[in-house]
């Protein structure tokens, strides 16, 4: 299917209610998060951020609405008939200083084992008191980076670069890190997957790619993020 791809230089945030749901709905919903659960029981349904309404307001202006959620929120897509919010992700390319990017594959034990993407994940709402504002976006996506990379970078060192919306209507921020060796890169990565087996958790990502040119994604095993093919071209496309 197609992706949209939007400059993106400035968002506009607002939070937006959730939109009612029917008894009957909520009732379905909750049998087939229940049986994806018994499927994975490493489901959690916390909080999460889905996408109200996306829109251009001007050049390189986005107006974005979000919505608090729960991961249950997702299993209506599974109801014949209801309708279920985007979702909203934050990501982040990750070049090389001789400028190749990567795509990381998720790991056996996550939602989408062996899917190959950039680093990131889910945007969760702000705790009391807090906003979601541009600021509160990039540290989110500057957060993934070091659990999943161990990469920190800080969050005013992260360009908003592009948004994408795919599949189910799912909106993604990405974000322009600056490049780093790929030693540096690999020492960090293995270091933050040790971390994480020895507080006993397997980590999120199981391994990285290094790609010098889009093509090189045909090589890659299993199913890849409907974002990432239009996301690497651009990147070489504006090298």
């Amino acid at each position: 299917m197609g992706i949209d791809l939007f400059d993106a230089d400035r968002l506009l945030l607002t939070e937006a209610a959730e939109p009612p749901l029917s008894p009957q709905d909520a009732e379905a919903r909750d049998r087939v998060w229940d049986m994806a659960v018994k499927a994975n029981p490493t489901l959690f349904d916390g909080p999460a951020v889905a996408c109200g309404e996306l829109e251009r307001t001007g050049p390189g202006i986005l107006r974005l609405s979000w919505v608090r959620v729960t991961y249950r929120h997702y299993a209506l897509r599974r109801v014949p008939g209801a309708t279920a919010l985007p979702s909203l992700f934050v990501n982040t390319v990750q070049p090389t200083d001789d400028g190749r990017v990567l795509a990381a594959r998720m790991s056996p034990s996550t939602a989408a084992p062996g899917r190959w993407q950039l680093p990131g994940g889910s945007v969760e709402p702000p705790q009391d008191g807090a906003v979601l504002d541009e600021a509160a976006l990039a540290g989110q996506a500057a957060r993934e980076l070091v659990e999943e990379l161990g990469v920190a970078v800080a969050a005013e060192d992260l360009e908003l670069w592009v948004v994408t919306r795919g599949e189910n209507g799912s909106v993604g921020l990405t974000y322009l890190a600056p490049a780093l060796p790929e030693p540096t890169l690999r020492a960090h990565f293995t270091a933050a997957a040790a971390a994480e087996r020895s507080q006993g958790r397997e980590p999120e990502l199981d391994t990285f790619v290094l790609m010098g040119s889009p093509e090189e994604l045909a090589g890659l095993d299993g199913p890849h993020a409907d974002y990432l093919e239009p996301i690497v071209r651009r990147f070489f496309e504006q090298r």
